[in-house]
This record gives C-alpha cells, structure tokens and sequence, in this order.
C-alpha cells in the first residue's frame, strides 16, 4: 500500500517534466515492469488527475485542470472585491486557508491596478487549477505597465520600470496606492510574471528576471501567478519579512542584475546611481548579486561609500554575492573608514 501512495505521488509530483516517458520513469525508479507502471498511470486517468494526450505511441500526460475557468469583463465601474466574491472565491472555497487568503489577496491587488491604472476598457481573468497547483492571470488592454512607468515616473527606458518595480513602494499614484501590492504579491507565488509590450519581468525561486523579446509584443498587461497547493507560506510571514516592527515597509531585496540591462557588467557610477534610485524610502536593503560575476571599482564605490556616506541611517547588505564582488565592496568600504 505504502508502495502505491508512492508511485502515485510520484507521477504527480514528474508527469509535468516527463510527459512522454512517465511510465518509463516510473518502471526504472521503482523496479517494476512497463506494464505495471502504465496501470498506475492509467488508473490516475481514470481518477480524473491526469490528461492523456496523443495517439499511443506518441503518448503524452499532463496534470488535468481540475478547475478551468475563464471570463472578460468590462472596466467600467468594475470593483475588484466584488469580482473575486463572485467568480473567484467560490472556486478556492476548498484550498486550505493560507491559499486561498494568498490568492484573495494577489488577485484583488492586480486587478486594482488594472481599474486603477490601466487606461483599458476589458479585463480578462482566468483561474486554473490541477492536483498539484494553482494559476492565475488577470489580463487588460491598457497602456501597459511598463510604459506607464517609464512615462510618469520620468525614467530613461521602460527596461527600467523592471527593477523600480522589484524595489517595492513604487506608485504612479502615491495619494491613492502605497506601491506594495506587485511587490508583496510577487513575493507570495511561487512565480510571478508580467508581460508587457515586448519585456517580461518574473520573480521565480526569491529571484528577479528581465527578458525582452523584440519579435513578440504583448498588448496590454498580463499578469501570472501560480502557487503549489500544498504551500505552508502564510501572507503574515511575507509581510513581516519586510516591514518594521511598527508595520511600515522599509526592507527590501534588491536584484542587482536588473540594473545591468542586457549589458554584460556593472561598472559605472551612472549603473549605480541607477540602482540607488528611491533607496532612501528604505531603512533596511539586502543587494542581490545572483548572477553578477563582476563589479567594477566605481559601481561599488558609488553605492557603499559615497552613498553610505550620505544616509549614513540606511543599511546596505548584501547576499549571493561571490569573493571577488565582496572583496570589491571591502575595498570602496575601507575608503570611509
């Protein structure tokens, strides 16, 4: 019996990587002919788990949406509380709590952005969910995120609307919104993405990434989430790993590659001036350097010295970061010594 749960979680937990050769996985790990492992994936199918598809010799399986639900409204005087009671919730009613307070929370963020924001007249929505996970898109057809960004908050490129929006407390609107929800949202999923015109910004596994495709332009703004449903993550936990003890948000990790915009190194005071941009609305910030092999002398002189030296009240820490970029930053450090 023991055997069985076990090759059952096993399927589930592999079909999505492996969809053409499950049953072979599944033969080889567990020590059992072909024909027992297909009765295993069959009987799945059969449970509803599971989609086959293809003919038998080109044979494939996914997880099967057990939710598949999809719906466009329009703008105009839309609430976003109101959206998520009535097509929604009904459909998260039997995730464990934490979920669905995460999605709750996620999705009515988004979609206040996109009423508030957006300058579009639809709002598309859309909530998938299999054994395994939970996904989530809220879709318009504005302006797009990032050119808003880059236009009102008078950036040099959208590009750099990406690593103003990893920072958090970013708004367009400081009198109506705090520019947190993106940011904590994005923090809550397992993996979040936006796409936008020709960029995408995602924040997968605690990292930030930025893509432009130039051959494939996204009208609007559309927004992914996606969550395992057997996360223990709390929303209270994401909140309190980046406010104060009296509740302000003033903690922020900082992807230091996102500065570099395609370009292959970060040296210059102009890059660094870059990434400093609203870092003294925050009283704590840890500088990512996953990805980052090199820093030239001027880029970590500009953060940890100069700028150290003038809000001497910030603390700048840093993670990810390999012994040649540490030893960089121990030498501009020593200036101020």
């Amino acid at each position: 019996m023991k055997k069985t749960s076990a090759i059952r979680e096993m399927i589930l937990d592999n079909v999505e990587a492996h969809p053409s050769d499950i049953t072979a996985l599944v033969s080889e790990r567990f020590d059992i002919t072909r024909q027992a492992a297909h009765r295993h994936v069959a009987k799945l199918v059969a449970e509803g788990l599971l989609q086959p598809e293809g003919s038998t010799r080109s044979r494939q399986y996914r997880l099967r949406h057990i939710v598949d639900f999809a719906k466009t409204l329009k703008l105009i005087s839309l609430e976003e509380d109101k959206v998520w009671r009535e097509h929604l919730k009904p459909l998260t009613n039997e995730l464990a709590p934490n979920i669905q307070s995460i999605c709750q929370y996620g999705f009515t963020e988004m979609v206040n952005n996109v009423i508030d924001h957006s300058g579009g007249s639809v709002l598309n929505i859309g909530l998938k969910c299999t054994y395994k996970d939970l996904h989530m898109n809220v879709q318009d057809n504005g302006v797009g995120i990032f050119n808003k960004i880059y236009k009102e908050c008078d950036l040099d490129d959208p590009l750099h609307a990406i690593l103003e929006l990893a920072k958090g407390k970013l708004t367009t609107d400081p009198k109506s919104h705090t520019g947190e929800g993106i940011f904590f949202t994005s923090r809550m999923f397992d993996e979040f993405v936006i796409l936008s015109g020709n960029i995408s910004f995602a924040h997968l596994s605690e990292n930030d990434f930025l893509l432009e495709n130039k051959d494939k332009f996204v009208e609007g703004t559309t927004i992914m989430m996606s969550i395992a449903l057997n996360s223990k993550r709390k929303m209270q936990q994401v909140f309190n790993a980046y406010t104060s003890v009296t509740g302000g948000f003033k903690k922020t990790i900082v992807p230091v590659s996102l500065a570099a915009y395609g370009e292959s190194n970060l040296m210059s005071r102009s890059q660094a001036k870059r990434l400093l941009k609203r870092f003294e609305v925050f009283e704590d910030i840890i500088l990512n350097f996953n990805g980052i092999e090199i820093i030239g002398q001027a880029f970590a002189d500009e953060i940890f010295r100069v700028f150290q030296q003038e809000h001497p009240d910030i603390r700048l820490n840093i993670m990810k970061a390999n012994k040649q970029i540490e030893k960089m930053i121990n030498h501009v450090k020593a200036g101020n010594e």
